[in-house]
């Protein structure tokens, strides 16, 4: 009861015998295969040539299960021991990405790329601990298919992966990155930065009192993300536009502009109004910076352009948060 309660449910690896070894792995083959499957189905619209692969990659997983079952017939008869991953202490787990929609091309090859690793690693250390000689030898066999699998997967990324055609996939993955995040960040991060430079500034103008302008750009930055996280979300769902999860859109969206707002407002702590105002010009003057940055090394806008708008943007508005503030 004791052991029991200090080691958990879960049975130790070297605990298992040679019938459970042979069990666990065709659990874990048959989940990998379905993973793998799961991967090709949330790829194939936008990535069908990459779904092919996937597709492949099941089908020899599902061929290791099969001489499983024939190794653990042979020895042990039809009725195989319900033993998966998760009822074995430290062996590895498979994490739910498959159930993100949408699939990253390049977060699911390197998920793929891992999975293959603790399978060999798996496959190596079960064959240590068996001493039939059929199943010991089965084991090593699967030990180096899961390490050839790299290989495999190049070979399959010839065939269905040409050069032009993983160029485009990865140009839709960057576009689609663009879309959910970069996009709505950047304009949530403008809104930030540019619209609350009248409320806060018109503040520290009028009142000189860094505490009350603090609370002025505290309130007009949680406001504002709040409002711009909840109208991207409800302007538009993803389904048509392709631009992804709303949700994602939206906290991208509100974060940006929360911390666009906040950046010239926390120097407002400071109690020293003068030494306050400095600092968030400054502040403004590096935020303004950081968009054009991303205009430019996201969404291709010429620096000229980007700049220019960016600061004229920002001068008028706080300008007239100047010319508020001094009236």
């Amino acid at each position: 009861m004791l052991q029991r309660f200090l080691l958990g449910t879960r049975r130790d690896f070297k605990s298992l015998s040679e019938q459970e070894i042979l069990a666990l792995a065709i659990s874990s083959e048959e989940d990998d295969a379905r993973i793998y499957l799961a991967y090709a189905d949330g790829l194939r619209e936008e990535y069908p040539n990459s779904a092919k692969i996937f597709e492949a990659m099941a089908e020899e997983e599902t061929t290791h299960r099969a001489r499983l079952i024939d190794m653990h017939k042979k020895r042990f008869g039809d009725r195989i021991p319900l033993i998966r991953r998760e009822h074995v202490r430290g062996y590895y787990e498979r994490k739910p990405d498959w159930l993100v929609r949408p699939l990253g091309i390049e977060t699911v090859r390197a998920q793929a790329a891992q999975m293959e690793q603790q399978a060999h690693r798996f496959y190596l250390r079960a064959a240590q601990q068996c001493e039939d000689a059929d199943t010991r030898k089965l084991l090593g066999d699967l030990a180096l298919a899961e390490a050839g699998h790299e290989a495999t997967a190049v070979q399959l990324e010839t065939t269905h992966l040409p050069e032009d055609v993983r160029e485009a996939e990865d140009q839709s993955e960057k576009r689609q990155f663009i879309l959910t995040y970069v996009q709505p960040g950047l304009a949530g991060l403008m809104d930030g930065s540019v619209s609350t430079l009248a409320p806060i500034f018109a503040t520290a103008f009028a009142t000189q009192d860094p505490w009350t302008t603090f609370l002025v750009g505290l309130a007009a930055s949680v406001g504002a993300g709040i409002s711009m996280g909840f109208t991207e979300v409800a302007s538009d769902d993803g389904v048509i536009s392709g631009r992804g999860s709303p949700l994602k859109r939206g906290l991208a969206t509100g974060i940006m502009t929360t911390v666009g707002g906040l950046g010239h407002a926390l120097p407002y702590l400071i109690p020293h109004f003068w030494t306050a105002t400095i600092i968030a010009m400054i502040v403004v003057v590096i935020e303004l910076w950081a968009i054009a940055w991303i205009q430019k090394r996201w969404m291709e806008t010429p620096w000229s352009r980007a700049i220019f708008q960016v600061v004229l943007g920002g001068a008028l508005v706080f300008a007239a948060g100047m010319a508020i503030g001094n009236a």
